[in-house]
């Protein structure tokens, strides 16, 4: 009780400190802290909706042009940003665009983190648990850079929940994630391999009519300027020489073996060894007849997705968090200290990396080894023991 007590006091004061000097403004109305406008990555869905709206969707994928268009709406002293989200982000971003921007940064911030409350309900945690998600160092994060890392998790691990006995609700919120595809890999695999058809005919469907929607209201070639100019922009931006600023929240074994010197060949060839590892495990862990429960199997696939896309930040983790709570109320844990540093590690990852320690996913790596140990050890005890499995 006492770990948690002084953790939870840390963890609340590192989210006052960081949130108070997001918000402390210098002279030309920056945060302190990023040295954006403190909505930082809001700015983007925000303003590139309120563009669409306006019929100038087409400057989202012209990067010259997007960063003259926001300089027009906020600052001219406005550092540079870019669209880097699939259209369909924008049937969500439209409703709040036409709102001012502070209003809406509120409601989506407060939005998304309802829904991944709502979505961890179905792993019957408790409050204090649940509590402690929602208030974690990864979503306080989540929050501070104005992201959808809460929002992509609430889809994740709400859809992984839920596949099993709503597989149609697991489906539309599969095909939901698609605004963040690459946190999606490992979906497929489990469906596969539980032999969840329903729940992939319902992603299909979905992702399909969201396609469909998208470009009903903003044209269809919008999907063909993502694919030609904002996919080769970002991997213009994920291969560019390491260090760049933002890659010090990078949180990815692809992003690790560049900070340790690999060229962006072996770099590549490292990340695709974790991915197929990934979802291997994925694949294993949800065929039928596993000794681990529905809770653990969709923790440690969160905390697996995590490992299998090379692009990635510390507002990513929140399944990590998930994963903490759930191994806290397990016997065969790691020891309290260690998941506390676990859940505290969104909050100080960058100050290592900053040091040239580029440390951010060995907690990723330490939790989904940890638990697939545990599963794995207590399948060979109970075939040993000829205890039956849990299907």
């Amino acid at each position: 009780m006492a770990i948690v007590t002084v953790v939870s006091i840390i963890g609340l004061w590192m989210a006052e400190f960081y949130l108070s000097s997001l918000w402390t403004l210098n002279s030309k109305g920056f945060s302190e802290l990023s040295h954006r406008l403190p909505y930082w990555d809001f700015t983007n869905l925000w303003a590139g909706s309120r563009m669409a709206m306006d019929g100038h969707v087409a400057l989202l994928f012209d990067a010259d042009g997007y960063r003259a268009a926001l300089r027009g709406m906020f600052s001219p002293n406005l550092p540079n940003q870019e669209w880097s989200y699939p259209p369909n982000i924008l049937l969500l971003g439209v409703p709040l665009a036409t709102l001012p921007i502070l209003p809406a940064y509120l409601i989506w911030t407060v939005g998304t983190v309802l829904c991944l409350w709502l979505a961890i309900r179905p792993l019957r945690l408790g409050a204090a648990l649940e509590l402690a998600i929602v208030l974690s160092p990864a979503v306080i994060w989540n929050s501070v850079f104005g992201q959808n890392g809460a929002l992509t998790a609430a889809l994740l691990i709400g859809g992984l929940a839920a596949a099993p006995k709503r597989p149609l609700l697991a489906g539309v919120l599969f095909g939901l994630l698609t605004i963040k595809p690459h946190l999606g890999i490992l979906v497929p695999f489990c469906l596969l391999a539980s032999g969840n058809w329903r729940a992939i005919l319902a992603a299909v469907c979905t992702s399909v009519v969201i396609a469909v929607a998208t470009g009903l209201f903003f044209g269809f070639d919008v999907w063909h300027l993502f694919l030609t100019e904002t996919r080769p922009l970002m991997t213009a931006i994920m291969e560019a020489p390491y260090p760049q600023p933002y890659q010090y929240n990078a949180i990815t074994v692809f992003f690790t073996a560049r900070a340790v010197g690999f060229g962006l060949g072996p770099a590549y060839a490292v990340q695709a060894v974790a991915t197929v590892a990934s979802i291997a495990a994925a694949a294993w862990l949800w065929r039928p007849g596993r000794l681990v429960s529905h809770q653990e199997r969709v923790a440690l696939t969160a905390v697996l997705a995590i490992l299998a896309t090379p692009y990635g930040y510390t507002y990513d983790t929140i399944g990590v968090a998930v994963a903490v709570a759930i191994l806290a109320t397990m016997v065969s844990r790691p020891p309290r200290l260690i998941l506390a540093i676990c859940w505290l590690w969104p909050f100080v990852a960058h100050l290592f990396t900053h040091g040239g320690y580029c440390l951010g996913v060995l907690i990723p790596l330490f939790i989904a080894g940890w638990m697939l140990l545990s599963v794995w050890t207590r399948g060979r005890k109970a075939q040993f023991s000829g205890e039956p499995s849990l299907a």
